[in-house]
């Protein structure tokens, strides 16, 4: 972890909760905003009114970008770890019945022929959510965050230094005050704090039509043997739907078009699989609508959006989590440079500069991709965003704690090809640094700031580089990136004074404009 934040002396009150940052949601976004400031030695504390993590499934995919997130946190290996049940089980299935469903190639990211690229030090991670939660709690709880359930967030209110909420204890009806410099709400698409704060929101709206998630157990072991699947596409006239796989053994969730709930589901899911299944068991049946959303600004005061809170889209490839899980790193590190310090208030404008657009983004292709989810492998549209876009976080920033790059001004990030090159405003391209292919760029960023310097670069003219200066052979000659703590070039040259220069100047002042405000 980095140095401790400081804040201002206060007068200890022991009938007062008392964070630096306190967080509302226990979910996804919230406990990866809470691991982030710990390693950023942030004091924090998480509360959630539910009594425990999710107990449903819901998503099942962790981009590689969220693992290159944990692996910074050195979480990666843990979440593998407790993602081995769905090892493997990559390929995507289409039939009649499970029965009678073939396992489908997989996606090739290149033409045929052509080099395969090394994208990210981290494979991503099929795990559910009611798997990854708990680990998640348990590892935030081990960082030193206060993480308290059964714990309801009623009212809240800041000034110009701190944020007052209060706070119900469920177990036991007691109420209670808590008091932080700064409060993200997780708490999701219909919370509290963004309702009572009266951010609108964008967007689309219902996109689609209604479905029901239906939750069952079944051992289909043997049934699904040889062509284990991620998701699979029943086309039964009787029982149409879609079969994602749990753990790829007992635990499954059948998504069935239209918004009834009162139907005969053992006997429709008996059809859908093609066999009897006799232990079938349905846990739980839960209607559900497709939404579009953004809200209209992610900051209010001390405040700040994060996950649903902030954006809502179609759970195509789970971009909702995978877009909370980069909020949440996004404004953990800003966090920490102004609580400690190191930086202006100001910065933390860049979060919703930065974040709102990259959160439309993601719910405009996945509200794109869900609509045309049966023609993707046979007919994809050619405007959508590379998938390498998506699954590395590869959205290019255009505003926010970024400096100018003149020499690339009509150089902008392509979105239909993935081809990194470094470029102000985007997450720096892997390349392994070591000959064991065991460190990656990405390593050499977080949680303090890092300066790439290509070969015959130049030495900084001052006596006190405020970033880590690595050497490194993948870039032209001379040129240097300066790497934020997320990983995200903020500037590109080959004077390293000047990016001293930018690395100050973005801390007291940085641009929310656009780049080369």
């Amino acid at each position: 972890m980095s140095g401790r934040c400081t804040p201002k002396p206060r007068a200890h009150r022991p009938d007062v909760l008392d964070a630096d940052v306190l967080i509302t949601g226990g979910g996804l976004a919230g406990l990866t905003a809470a691991l982030v400031l710990r390693h950023h030695g942030v004091a924090v504390t998480l509360v959630e009114k539910r009594s425990t993590t999710s107990p449903q499934p819901k998503a099942r995919r962790l981009h590689m970008r969220s693992m290159e997130i944990y692996r910074e946190l050195g979480l990666a290996g843990l979440v593998h770890d407790a993602a081995r049940d769905l090892a493997g089980h990559d390929h995507m299935a289409a039939g009649r019945t499970l029965a009678e469903a073939e396992q489908l190639p997989l996606w090739q990211p290149m033409a045929a022929g052509a080099p395969l690229v090394d994208v990210s030090p981290e494979p991503p991670s099929l795990i559910a959510q009611d798997i990854l939660e708990p680990v998640l709690r348990a590892a935030a709880v081990d960082a030193g965050a206060t993480v308290r359930f059964d714990t309801e967030l009623l009212g809240l209110d800041q000034d110009e230094d701190r944020v007052r909420a209060e706070l119900l204890d469920r177990t036991d009806g007691s109420r209670h005050r808590a008091e932080a410099r700064y409060l993200v709400a997780a708490d999701g698409a219909r919370g509290f704090v963004r309702e009572t704060l009266g951010i609108g929101r964008s967007g689309e709206g219902a996109v689609g039509r209604p479905n029901v998630n239906v939750y069952f157990r079944a051992d289909l072991a043997d049934v699904v043997r040889g062509r284990e699947f991620n998701l699979c596409q029943i086309d039964h006239p009787d029982a149409p739907g879609a079969l994602a796989s749990v753990d790829g053994r007992r635990r499954w969730v059948f998504m069935s078009p239209g918004g009834e709930t009162d139907r005969d589901w053992p006997a429709l899911l008996r059809t859908a699989l093609g066999v009897p299944a006799p232990d079938l068991d349905v846990l739980s049946v839960l209607p559900w609508q497709a939404e579009m959303l953004v809200a209209d600004r992610f900051s209010h005061g001390r405040v700040h959006l994060a996950g649903d809170a902030a954006h809502v889209m179609p759970p195509y490839a789970a971009s909702g989590a995978n877009t909370g899980i980069a909020d949440a790193h996004n404004l953990g590190w800003k966090l920490a440079a102004v609580l400690r310090g190191e930086a202006a208030p100001a910065l933390l404008d860049s979060y919703d500069a930065e974040r709102r657009p990259a959160g439309w983004f993601a719910a405009d292709e996945s509200s794109r991709r869900m609509a045309s989810f049966q023609n993707l492998a046979s007919a994809p549209d050619p405007t959508l965003a590379h998938p390498y876009i998506l699954a590395v976080g590869a959205f290019q920033h255009t505003a926010g704690a970024l400096a100018s790059d003149p020499d690339a001004a009509d150089d902008p990030e392509p979105v239909t090809e993935f081809a990194p090159a470094g470029r102000v405003g985007t997450r720096v391209p892997h390349r392994w640094v070591d000959a064991a292919r065991t460190r990656s760029t990405l390593d050499l960023a977080g949680p303090g700031w890092s300066l790439l310097a290509g070969p015959e670069a130049a030495a900084p003219r001052t006596d006190r580089l405020p970033v880590h200066r690595h050497d490194v052979d993948f870039l032209p000659a001379g040129q240097c990136l300066l790497l934020r703590p997320d990983q995200i070039v903020a500037w590109r040259g080959t004077d390293p004074d000047a990016a001293v220069e930018a690395h100050n100047g973005l801390l007291r002042a940085p641009a929310a404009s656009g780049i080369g405000t």
